[in-house]
């Protein structure tokens, strides 16, 4: 299996599955002297972790982090840095429903055509279980640039839009609920809708907005290695997303010129920032916003046709401990692959 690797000088290589013994992962590139508050990495975990509310996946999981290198006295020694997850909560008898059958909208399907063989175990590699190790390298991508803010919130979940600009909202307030939106009445109105999805049986998508401040002038490259392009791969790749769109995105293609240019004011930042705070692929100084969209978790707890490994259809019902929406546990990963997007610009923009 190719594609475990992400980034260019600041890289980061996770292994493991579901339900094996441990996830983790390897990053290389770290500068050294980089002082490591694991109390941080931690608390990045504790909200990505399963378990955390009644309206997520009731898998119960501490994922407390090990580290086994590349960190010595509190600091970052320049040497790569290893780390495990253990998996302690595994049930992977509630699987075997799926050993020989492929539900509808999982990755079961292409992965045993395309590798002959697969863990179906909580999806092994597929499962948005591996986005753990994501989260130990952008929590200490985020220590690398401590001036740099990154701050993501739930947005949309179903029909329900968040509508208030990102400047009038407090992101303080993010944590304070299940949901993670910053608005206390959104978010009550959007638990409401995933518990009754829940309920039903069914689950829901939505999108999460992620805002960038305080980024330097000069990060990204003007041709292939795009700095929006590159937010974007890091977006995709994360399980579940459908959607990316930065700065004015899809609603700018219905705008003019006239309308949509951002005007200079005379120290070089911009009146407007619809370009979201990029232009030719480079940073410009301005906030860096966008939105990515998760679509609704594949396996329901509702009976629905299926595809056995023989090419007969047959009727299932999910089965097992999943997100009935995934966008609340998504935020951290959402800053977490923004950090280390914007760890290996910064990184590569001292060289270049």
């Amino acid at each position: 299996m190719a594609g475990n690797s992400y980034g260019t000088l600041f890289r980061i290589t996770t292994f493991g599955e579901s339900h094996g013994e441990a996830l983790g992962g390897i990053i290389d590139g770290c500068p050294p002297g980089i002082a490591i508050n694991l109390e941080d990495i931690q608390f990045e975990m504790s909200r990505r972790k399963p378990g955390q509310s009644s309206i997520v996946t009731q898998r119960k999981e501490p994922d407390d982090v090990q580290f086994l290198s590349g960190i010595f006295e509190g600091k970052t020694t320049g040497t790569p840095i290893g780390f495990i997850i253990p998996n302690t909560n595994q049930k992977s008898d509630d699987y075997s429903h799926i050993k020989d059958n492929f539900r509808p909208s999982h990755a079961d399907y292409v992965y045993e055509k395309k590798y002959g063989i697969r863990d179906y175990r909580g999806g092994g590699r597929s499962s948005a279980r591996e986005t753990a190790s994501r989260v130990v390298a952008g929590a200490i991508a985020k220590q690398i640039l401590p001036e740099i803010k990154i701050n993501a919130y739930v947005s949309s979940v179903g029909p329900l839009f968040l509508e208030k600009p990102y400047q009038d909202l407090d992101f303080s307030k993010t944590e304070s609920n299940p949901v993670r939106c910053p608005d206390i009445e959104m978010a009550t109105k959007m638990e409401d809708y995933i518990r009754d999805i829940r309920k039903q049986g069914d689950t829901v998508g939505g999108t999460v907005t992620c805002v960038i401040q305080n980024v330097p002038i000069g990060l990204g490259e003007p041709v292939f290695d795009k700095l929006h392009a590159e937010l974007g791969k890091a977006m995709l790749s994360i399980n579940a997303v459908k959607g990316f769109e930065f700065g004015s995105g899809f609603c700018g293609a219905k705008m003019k010129g006239s309308e949509h240019n951002d005007l200079y004011n005379p120290d070089g930042t911009t009146k407007t920032n619809l370009s979201g705070g990029i232009q030719g692929g480079i940073s410009n100084g301005m906030d860096i916003y966008f939105r990515v969209a998760f679509k609704p978790v594949a396996t329901i707890m509702q009976k629905q046709e299926s595809l056995d490994n023989k090419g007969i259809i047959t009727e299932m019902t999910g089965k097992g401990r999943h997100d009935p929406c995934v966008v609340p546990r998504a935020v951290p990963i959402v800053e977490a692959m923004a950090a280390i997007v914007l760890a290996d610009f910064y990184l590569i923009n001292k060289i270049y």
